[in-house]
């Protein structure tokens, strides 16, 4: 199987990832209700691990360090859906009142999202082309596992913004689309889209840290029971520690490929001290 094919065949299974939400569909009104917050702050907590544990190391592992570029594009994207969301709420004040009204958030959520899904469509594409096979596969499964709390609190999301649970699917899976996108750009331009994804990852990790500590974190805090708390901030704790595990069997497993190689990790110790000086 040529490398191309397995890219595509690679991202199309990752977009299907987007359907995990099909199961709520079978869940009567009140019990998707009762496990929609809970839905929610796991995703919350998926966002900043993804921002903090995935994107911001890679970014500023490209970069050669945290450079004021890094920094500057996290803050690009953090003033981006700032600005996204300001549009949508002008937009929705000026709608007719008779018109059913979606929470930005939802929207937001979906770009957001679709940047994420157009990043991982690049480091599939990538790793299957610079690689070969076993190394997009590992690539793959990682996204994979990445993507499954990610895609579920994203549904959850999509409801709490309004969405019914069919139209949050049907979005849900425009915005994984995003992926196959990604690895076209990438068969396309070849090594020209790395350059591209040095500020498109802390572009995305600035819309996450936005998203998620500006309109979750506030929706998690509403809640008054005790009881309650406790659960939202379990399922908040699960969604960092479902992504630092993933990242923690990636490393382990990066980490190995190199010792099998014959040419472990450096550190040029010369670019250190001179970033001191």
């Amino acid at each position: 199987m040529s490398p191309t094919v397995a890219t595509l065949l690679s991202v199309g299974a990752i977009s299907l990832v987007s359907l995990a939400g099909v199961a709520a569909l079978g869940l009567s009104a009140r019990r998707l209700r009762g496990i929609l917050l809970p839905l929610v702050a796991l995703a919350a907590g998926a966002m900043l691990g993804d921002a903090f544990l995935h994107l911001l190391p890679q970014a500023v592992e490209g970069a050669g360090g945290l450079t004021r570029g890094v920094s500057l594009a996290v803050l690009a994207g953090m003033g981006a859906f700032l600005v996204l969301e300001k549009v949508i709420h002008w937009q929705h004040s000026h709608e007719p009142c008779e018109e059913v009204h979606v929470h930005p958030i939802g929207v937001m959520n979906l770009v957001g999202d679709a940047f994420h899904n157009l990043i991982d469509g690049v480091l599939i594409a990538a790793a299957y082309l610079g690689g070969g096979i076993e190394s997009g596969l590992t690539v793959t499964v990682v996204v994979a596992l990445h993507e499954i709390p990610q895609e579920l609190g994203d549904f959850a999301i999509l409801i709490h913004a309004g969405f019914t649970p069919r139209r949050a699917l049907f979005f849900n899976m425009l915005s994984a689309l995003a992926a196959v996108l990604g690895a076209v750009l990438v068969i396309l331009i070849g090594e020209h889209a790395q350059e591209y994804l040095q500020w498109m990852l802390p572009f995305t990790a600035g819309a996450f840290i936005y998203i998620a500590a500006s309109d979750l974190i506030p929706e998690i805090r509403k809640e008054q029971s005790y009881k309650k708390g406790l659960t939202l901030l379990a399922a908040f704790a699960a969604g960092i520690i479902l992504i630092l595990a993933m990242e923690a069997g990636h490393d382990h497993d990066h980490d190995h490929d190199h010792e099998s190689d014959g040419c472990a990790p450096s550190h040029d110790q010369n670019d250190h001290d001179h970033d001191h000086d």
